[in-house]
């Protein structure tokens, strides 16, 4: 399996652990990723509010570099994933936004076309690779932890533009835990925002909704939560600490991007894939 790897911004910098445990496993599975380098920043939903246009033309090219390459374009990120895919239905459904993203692209020699597809890397694991075939895999069953699975919104929600799963009943995330030995626990705010997009416009409001999830993981017994990205990480990991503080809550949780949960089950070392990064250590775990 061979796929054009959309590189987030987040993963290149705050985040670097994540790609790190990808690089570490994905020959075991047979993955072969061809980076984007070419790429741009999809805009964190951001650019499509305050230039329509430009929006339209950064991910239409993005996908059009991985067409290039005769690939689908994948991500580990849920707001590019949104991006790209909101870009995507909005130039395939309509042919004057197309003609106008590929006047900009023939400067490059690009071409828009559609047919790459564009996935996150958890829809990858469980569909195009299968859990039964990863479950196979495992040399280190998660048998002994309780994982929170976080969905974070950008990976269930609009539906007309994700439409990968049910958002108010997500199940992909829970089975990838469960193909690879772990419990998933329930809680409320599983399928909820982290609050990160508002963390520097509203950081009261934002932290309120991020101690929600993670004092909802701590009272579920979870030995960690697990999340597919990187923002959600980063908000649950780095501002865990000041968002409980606010709250006047007690407790700490660690929390674990995808990417460490399945290298860990297929026996890598939590030095070996940055969990040291992490601002929760996960020694005592």
């Amino acid at each position: 399996m061979k796929y054009a790897y959309y590189l987030s911004c987040m993963n290149e910098s705050m985040t670097k652990e994540l790609d790190i445990s990808l690089e570490l496993w994905k020959k075991d599975l047979g993955i072969e990723l061809e980076k984007l380098h070419a790429g741009t920043c999809c805009g964190g939903s951001n650019i499509d509010y305050v230039s329509p246009d430009h929006f339209l033309v950064v991910n239409g090219r993005n996908i059009a570099l991985a067409e290039q390459m005769g690939l689908d374009l994948i991500t580990s990120c849920n707001t590019c994933l949104l991006a790209l895919l909101q870009a995507k239905k909005e130039i395939d459904e309509s042919q004057e936004k197309r003609d106008y993203v590929n006047s900009i692209l023939k400067i490059e020699g690009l071409t828009y076309t559609g047919k790459a597809k564009v996935k996150h890397l958890l829809w990858v694991l469980n569909e195009d690779f299968g859990l039964e075939k990863l479950k196979k895999l495992v040399k280190k069953p998660l048998s002994d932890y309780s994982l929170a699975p976080f969905y974070g919104c950008h990976i269930l929600r609009p539906s007309d533009v994700l439409g990968y799963e049910n958002p108010n009943a997500p199940s992909s995330l829970d089975m990838l835990i469960e193909a690879l030995g772990g419990k998933t626990v329930e809680y409320a705010s599983k399928n909820k925002c982290c609050g990160f997009h508002t963390l520097l416009v509203a950081e009261k409001e934002s932290l309120k909704v991020a101690s929600l999830a993670i004092s909802e993981g701590i009272k579920s017994k979870a030995d960690f939560i697990v999340t597919p990205c990187p923002l959600c990480f980063t908000v649950l990991d780095s501002y865990q600490t000041m968002a409980m503080k606010q709250e006047k809550l007690e407790g700490e949780i660690p929390v674990l991007h995808l990417t460490q949960m399945v290298g860990l089950a297929l026996g890598y070392t939590p030095k070996e894939l940055g969990m040291s990064r992490h601002f929760i250590q996960t020694s005592k775990k």
